[in-house]
């Protein structure tokens, strides 16, 4: 089914719009029952995968540090003068841990991932599609979804929980940075408050959602990319619309996801 287009100086109608959600909806539906029938199917292309392990996840550590470091940094001074208010600063470190650990880590990291990734999968894919490379492959009897497809989005679910418990790491030393700034709290006590504040229903569920997460950016940003059409325009399009509709997807399944973490950990609550 073939989206609706934005024609050059014409908006789209709120008709168009909802007919342009729902397409997509169900674009990315048939895509990902498509990949489920494929993922399991040799030659599993272990090769790619690692190289998109690197391209797509390794070379992302930098921007996902500094985000870490300063989502770990203005927290603890932003929760400082508010728990010092109620005579509850010695809950700072505890509190940080908790912020990071259960949602914050997993959600920006994954944010952040979706916006570098996300895009550039779409670009290069919708690149490969409009100049033909696509249709060159399917002559030369090679499968472009299995090559294409299939060792992204196994790329990028792999590798996005790997970045998460790194920027919790980093996002806690932000948080140490913060605490030494605003109460002169020692780097024992600060570790000790952090460790008996987490326990195993805090740090799971907030990793696990990444697997869903990191999925979401590559299927969505693959889905953008194989259908993409117009020529370079098509290709912007399929870049920016890619970022959009997984951060969207993100938040709605982070609360889908919430949901389910409570009840299976009831504790959490």
């Amino acid at each position: 089914m073939k989206l609706t287009r934005l024609k050059q100086g014409k908006r789209l109608t709120t008709r168009e719009y909802i007919y342009n959600f729902f397409a997509t909806i169900s674009g990315l539906t048939i895509f990902n029952i498509e990949f489920f029938k494929q993922v399991f199917v040799p030659p599993y292309e272990i090769s790619e995968i690692k190289k998109h392990m690197d391209e797509l996840g390794v070379k992302t550590f930098g921007i996902v540090s500094v985000t870490g470091f300063i989502i770990g940094l203005v927290l603890a001074m932003q929760s400082q003068p508010v728990l010092a208010r109620f005579g509850a600063s010695d809950f700072l470190p505890g509190m940080v841990a908790l912020s990071v650990v259960r949602e914050l880590g997993p959600v920006i990291t994954a944010l952040i991932f979706a916006g570098r990734v996300s895009s550039g999968i779409g670009a290069e894919l919708g690149s490969m599609r409009v100049t033909e490379q696509i249709d060159a492959m399917e002559v030369s009897a090679v499968n472009p979804f299995k090559y294409l497809v299939v060792t992204r989005i196994i790329a990028t679910t792999m590798i996005l929980p790997i970045l998460t418990i790194y920027v919790i790491i980093i996002a806690l030393l932000g948080g140490y940075l913060a605490v030494i700034i605003v109460e002169s709290m020692n780097f024992e006590y600060y570790r000790t408050a952090v460790v008996s504040s987490i326990e195993f229903g805090d740090f799971i569920p907030g990793v696990a959602k990444t697997f869903v997460f990191g999925y979401i950016v590559g299927l969505v940003g693959s889905y953008k990319g194989f259908t993409a059409e117009g020529g370079t325009e098509g290709v912007g399009k399929a870049s920016t619309t890619s970022v959009v509709v997984s951060s969207l997807l993100i938040l709605i399944f982070d609360m889908i996801l919430v949901k389910i973490s409570l009840w299976l950990w009831p504790t959490l609550g």
